[in-house]
């Protein structure tokens, strides 16, 4: 499972940069999308004509009248081909233009990322996100090929922390308190991208300070056993892809993925604004 966690971990800035480089939200605002409508139009895209209410439900911690005033407005002024074609572009563009596509070993990560990505269709039930991106076309170009896998293992991954969290009953605001609590990503980012009102989010925190999991706003050895607990039936949920390669075969892309990541991060792909 180590191996498994490292390889995601390492290869997810490949996939994740596309939230954060300049070149997607220029190609979304040429379709007429500002920055919020792209975000949900260019991950739901796979549904199709995907409805508000998919939305909430498969991404889960965002306020739903935010999704509401965004989707299915998105889809008057563009199509889910076009959105899917200007992220798929800029995802290309942004790639090539931090060199990544010129790194060694890149076929080799290649094939081991799409064979972790192809495996996960066996385990597919449950997983929508998942499901809906897996069954469209895989790019040619192989830096986006690598992307694409690392796209599909993503969501096959959120898709099993959703399961984790409706299992042990934790909604939407309690998913992004703890995850604030931990330190691992800033309060103002998940505040301004999941968009719930301050008095939402606070009355929520106070909950938590009452069943024992946050002290202040920080997590209580309590809080850290629990949301530690919901990482590791994540990561468990997370296995069968990585499993299907074998051992040595995953940590091979492991040990592939660290210098991809790294060169997206050093390349300031991937940065919180």
């Amino acid at each position: 499972m180590r191996a498994a966690r490292r390889a995601w971990g390492r290869l997810e800035p490949v996939h994740a940069m596309i939230y954060f480089v300049p070149e997607a939200p220029e190609r979304y605002a040429a379709l007429g999308l500002d920055a919020r409508a792209a975000y949900f139009a260019s991950r739901a895209a796979a549904f199709g004509r995907a409805s508000a209410e998919l939305v909430i439900a498969t991404f889960y911690n965002f306020n739903p009248d935010v999704v509401r005033r965004a989707i299915p407005a998105a889809w008057e002024k563009t199509t889910p081909e076009q959105v899917l074609a200007a992220r798929t572009d800029a995802a290309g563009a942004a790639l090539r233009r931090a060199g990544i596509d010129r790194l060694p070993d890149l076929e080799e990560i290649v094939a081991l990322a799409r064979r972790a990505a192809e495996a996960a269709g066996d385990h597919a039930q449950g997983r929508p996100l998942y499901a809906a991106h897996a069954a469209l076309a895989w790019p040619d170009e192989p830096i986006l090929q690598l992307w694409w896998a690392q796209t599909l293992l993503r969501e096959f991954r959120g898709d099993g922390h959703i399961a984790v969290l409706t299992a042990e009953g934790v909604a939407p605001v309690e998913a992004l308190v703890l995850h604030a609590a931990t330190g691992s990503m800033p309060k103002d980012f998940l505040t301004a991208t999941r968009a719930w009102p301050a008095e939402q989010w606070e009355a929520t925190a106070e909950r938590l300070r009452v069943r024992g999991l946050l002290d202040g706003d920080a997590l209580t050895p309590e809080g850290v056993a629990f949301r530690q607990s919901m990482e590791d039936r994540t990561d468990e949920l997370a296995l069968p892809p990585y499993a299907a390669l074998g051992e040595k075969d995953c940590d091979r892309l492991a040990e592939l993925a660290r210098p991809f990541g790294k060169a997206v991060m050093e390349a300031g792909l991937f940065t919180l604004a």
